[in-house]
This record gives C-alpha cells, structure tokens and sequence, in this order.
C-alpha cells in the first residue's frame, strides 16, 4: 500500500453508550485493554502497519486521556513535518449522539477536502483486531469497487447495537444490507470498517447533509446499495467487538489463549502503544501467578490466576486474584479475594474484602473508588 494513497480516519468516540461506565471519563478509544494498551492502539497500529502515514482522529468529547495518549503520535511514528496524526476535536458544544458520523464527518470536510490521498478508510475504534488493510485496498482497486466493507461471517455479539447484515454475492458484491434485523445465527455482519474513494466520500456526506440525513448506515450506505458498487472483505482474523462491558471482559479473558495473543500480537505486525518506561513487576517471596498478564511496575506477594494486570497494580499478601481486569495503579490488601472483577484507575480495595461477580456479569469498581 502506498502510504500516500490513502487517507485514515478514526471514530474515538463511538459505541460509548453501551459501555457507559468505562467510557464515563475518557472516550472509547482510550479505554485500557490487554494490561498496557489502549483500543485505539489497534487500528492506529493497522493503519501504520499498512502503509498509511496520515491518520485523522475524529473525536467529540472527554478526550483529554485520549490527547494525553496520543501525544504527538510518536509512539506510532506518525510524528511527522509533513502527514502525520492530527486530532479532529468538535467544532460546536452540542449533545453527542450515537448516529451523527455523517455531522461528525462533516465538520472534518476541510481536513478531507485538504488531503491529496485518493482513498479514505474509515475505523471506530472499539474493534480489537489484527487486519492489514494492505489487503483491503487490493480487494478494492481489483473488484472495482466504490466502497469495500469489512465484514465478519459468523455470529454478531449479543450487545451489538443495530449490527449491519449484508447479503453477499460469490463475487464479494454486496446485494442487500439489513440493520438490526434481529437474525440471532450466522450472517456476515459488519465491522465499522471502510474503504472509499475521498471524493465520492465527499460527495455522499453534502449530499446526506443537504436531505438532512443524518444516520450514516442507513442514508450513507443502505440507501445506496443499489447505486454504486459496494463489495465486502471477509476478515478471518480473530477480531473482539467491545459493544458492552461483559464484551470488553471476555476480549481480555481471550488474551490468556496463546493462539489469540499469536494471531493479534503478531511480530511481523506490532501494536504501538505510548511508553511509559517503568520498573519492572515485582514478585515477592511466596507469590504465585498463573496463566496472567502482568505489566511494568506490578507488585505481586499474593495469588494471581488468569487475570490481566495493567501497570502499578499491587497485590498485598494473602490475597487472590482470579479472572480479573485491574487497570492502572489499583492497590489490592491482604487477604482480600477478588474474583470476576473490573476494577478502574486508582481503585484502593481494603484488607479482607470478599469482591465476587460472575463470568456472565463482572462487578465493576469505579475510578478512584474505596471499598
């Protein structure tokens, strides 16, 4: 892929609602996952992985975190005098709505209008995946495409709101595109991913804002499944949809399956993060971990098993920690048992506490939080 031929943009702030607690603070693509990443690490690293050297950041409120992640885009070598990363932030103070991408679009017309590239590939960021978009684009410029969905064959996520489900033709040519029609087995179901050609994109958003439409699934894409040549890429990767917070606890559950972490932490094919450079995890004498993720900085003198450790978390004596997601500095006492739990950023849990959830729904501890 060239990496002046096509144009990244990435939603930060999608699919917050079905997430509510998590994305409470900070937008959806810099929600923690996987001990030492953040969501929108995944597509960034996609795109810089397949050539893209220009990347725009859609986002629309709470993104102070997601600044203070990015920084510069260094981290992803997108810190450049020329192209690079560059944040989208809102131009009104309007409420955020889960369906205004074609508004959300529109106000970034001069950053489209502005760019050279002669294709556009759309992400949100609450897909957790592996994809070299490499292969979309030659999909693409080898069916003819006008626009290429990335799509999954098999069965949507519960928790995924209005899923589009698209009936595909042997050739990859999409015949029709059904939004939430309730089909509860396999189907080929969409990824919030797409590639289009910047000028038709431009056209397609003045025009859905001229008829004041304003939901993209069905103005931008239903609408006109009949009038360009709209194909679909089958992605056979392993890909976690993060649509609810038991989604968002099973995608750090499937980190312990050593071919998952082979198939998204693929060395040829790195995710980038922002370092942050810390000590090392501590284990103290007595300790035992087990079939875990443990980051820098940990401090580990009780029992951790199948669990996803982010950095500063300290884990007292006598106490155990199964199947649980503890993000950044949470300080755990002794002989506490945590089982089934998400506990957020600087979470202080007491001495002899007893925090029990369930597989089907994790108890989840609040930023800052004492128990």
């Amino acid at each position: 892929m060239r990496g002046n031929n096509v144009l990244g943009l990435i939603f930060s702030n999608m699919h917050e609602e079905q997430l509510h607690d998590l994305t409470e603070n900070r937008t959806m693509g810099s929600v923690p996952f996987g001990g030492r990443y953040c969501l929108i690490d995944f597509p960034l690293s996609n795109m810089v992985n397949s050539g893209i050297n220009k990347v725009g950041v859609i986002t629309k409120r709470n993104f102070q975190s997601l600044m203070d992640h990015l920084g510069s885009g260094k981290s992803w070598d997108l810190s450049r005098k020329r192209e690079g990363l560059f944040i989208l932030p809102p131009f009104d103070a309007e409420p955020f709505s889960p369906n205004d991408r074609i508004e959300l679009l529109s106000s970034a017309q001069s950053f489209l209008q502005n760019s050279r590239e002669e294709f556009v590939l759309i992400t949100d960021s609450n897909v957790v995946c592996n994809i070299d978009y490499a292969d979309v684009l030659s999909q693409h410029i080898q069916d003819k495409a006008d626009i290429t969905i990335v799509c999954r064959c098999g069965k949507p996520p519960a928790e995924f709101a209005d899923p589009a489900v698209y009936t595909v033709a042997p050739d990859n040519r999409v015949c029709d595109m059904l939004i939430n029609p309730g089909n509860k087995g396999e189907c080929c179901y969409g990824l919030n991913m797409m590639l289009i050609r910047r000028e038709l994109l431009i056209r397609l958003i003045t025009d859905c804002v001229s008829r004041n439409m304003t939901n993209f699934k069905r103005d931008l894409l239903q609408r006109n499944v009949g009038n360009y040549r709209i194909y679909a890429y089958d992605f056979k990767g392993f890909a976690k949809v993060i649509c609810s917070e038991i989604a968002y606890f099973d995608a750090n559950m499937a980190l312990m399956l050593p071919d998952v972490r082979a198939q998204l932490f693929d060395q040829r094919r790195p995710i980038y993060t922002k370092v942050h450079d810390n000590m090392p995890a501590r284990y103290g004498l007595g300790s035992s971990v087990s079939n875990s993720i443990v980051s820098d900085g940990c401090v580990i003198e009780g029992e951790v098993v199948n669990s996803v450790l982010f950095r500063g978390v300290h884990v007292d004596k006598g106490t155990r920690v199964h199947n649980c997601v503890l993000l950044q500095d949470p300080a755990v006492g002794c002989d506490c048992r945590l089982s089934y739990v998400i506990a957020d950023k600087n979470v202080l849990i007491k001495n002899e506490r007893n925090l029990l959830g369930f597989e089907s729904y994790p108890m989840y501890i609040a930023k800052g939080s004492v128990v």
